[in-house]
């Protein structure tokens, strides 16, 4: 496989460096071009929506991926995902979301999917994902969501022990009650080693999968 150009579009620095060094496992040679906005999430947090102000600059950066010469758009943010596959026509290059393949892996080994995020914006999309995964299997699934409020906030202030802390009680919180359980937000695996050992293979994070789904599309 040749060197590929990957252009990540991300909402948060705290996904630049684990998504970046997957990269580098996964696809090696591979060159990684980030692309950062940090004020979407607070704005469609506190709208509660996607806003068009959001939805241009999301869509300004896709393009502006394109003219850097990426070959391929990786989303790292489920709560915009849905906006970035909504833009997919505006660029010539493939846009994937790195958490498609998470939820299609939930489908396949679980009913009932418990949704845990940080921001309340990420249930929705994450959630509407999940619905159209199992459609495609033609499967009925039952999803349950679980929001660690406040946790987002405590990530974005670098307040880290006291956001795992609290990630990891809302994820305990829907494990006993569901078959499989998302973390919904990239940004939300680094808590996946604090988690008792013999029920992590319960918890299904997205960087790992969705940069191993990257590197096969990129291998064809």
């Amino acid at each position: 496989m040749g060197r590929k150009r990957i252009a990540i579009l991300h909402t948060t620095p705290a996904t630049i460096e684990p998504l970046g060094r997957l990269c580098g496992e996964k696809i090696p040679g591979a060159e990684v071009k980030n692309f950062l906005d940090d004020t979407i999430l607070p704005e469609i947090s506190l709208a509660g929506r996607i806003t068009e102000g959001a939805r241009y600059r999301l869509y300004a950066m896709m393009q502006m991926a394109q003219t850097a010469g990426a070959d391929v758009l990786l989303c790292a943010c489920s709560s915009v995902g849905e906006t970035v596959e909504e833009g997919r026509g505006l660029v010539r290059i493939p846009v994937f979301r790195v958490d498609e393949a998470m939820a299609e892996q939930a489908v396949e080994r679980g009913k009932t999917i418990g949704i845990a995020a940080a921001l309340e914006t990420t249930l929705g999309p994450t959630a509407r994902l999940v619905e159209r995964k199992a459609g495609e299997r033609g499967k009925k699934v039952v999803w349950e969501a679980r929001l660690a409020r406040g946790a987002q906030e405590l990530l974005s202030q670098g307040k880290l022990e006291e956001y795992d802390r609290m990630v990891v009680e809302s994820l305990m919180g829907l494990e006993s009650s569901c078959d499989i359980v998302l973390l919904a937000q990239a940004s939300m695996a680094r808590v996946l080693p604090l988690l008792p050992k013999e029920k992590r293979k319960k918890f299904l994070t997205s960087p790992e999968s969705g940069i191993e789904r990257l590197a096969r599309v990129l291998s064809i």
